[in-house]
């Protein structure tokens, strides 16, 4: 079963991420955290298989705690999830690692298959 953190300032999003996450059966739901170092602190403690990351978080940015992340913790999947859909933020994310690049507005629901490594397309 994958284990899972989830990092957003909402959290109406955090709440309906992990809806949609448990009701996969394949996933568990470690931890949530609604900023970077209530990020960083949940992945020393939790150790999570997959970080679901929004690029806009209080006291840091989504990019900058997936810099960390992929830094401190190579092998965690990010899936970063935000409505800041731009090419530069997507180019970004992607060349510090991240491993997925998904859309709030329209690709909410590629959200099991990105943890569980199904297709998203």
């Amino acid at each position: 079963m994958k284990k899972v953190l989830i990092v957003d300032d909402s959290e109406p999003i955090r709440r309906r991420v992990a809806e949609l996450l448990e009701e996969s059966g394949q996933i568990r739901i470690v931890g949530q955290a609604g900023n970077s170092r209530d990020a960083m602190s949940a992945m020393q403690k939790l150790r999570p298989d997959t970080v679901i990351l929004d690029i806009r978080i209080p006291e840091s940015s989504g990019i900058q705690v997936l810099k960390e992340i992929k830094c401190r913790y190579p092998a965690v999947k990010v899936i970063m999830l935000t409505n800041f859909d731009n090419p530069q933020y997507r180019r970004q994310c992607r060349q510090l690692g991240a491993d997925h690049f998904l859309n709030k507005t329209l690709e909410f629901e590629k959200i099991v298959a990105s943890v569980t490594g199904g297709s998203t397309r």
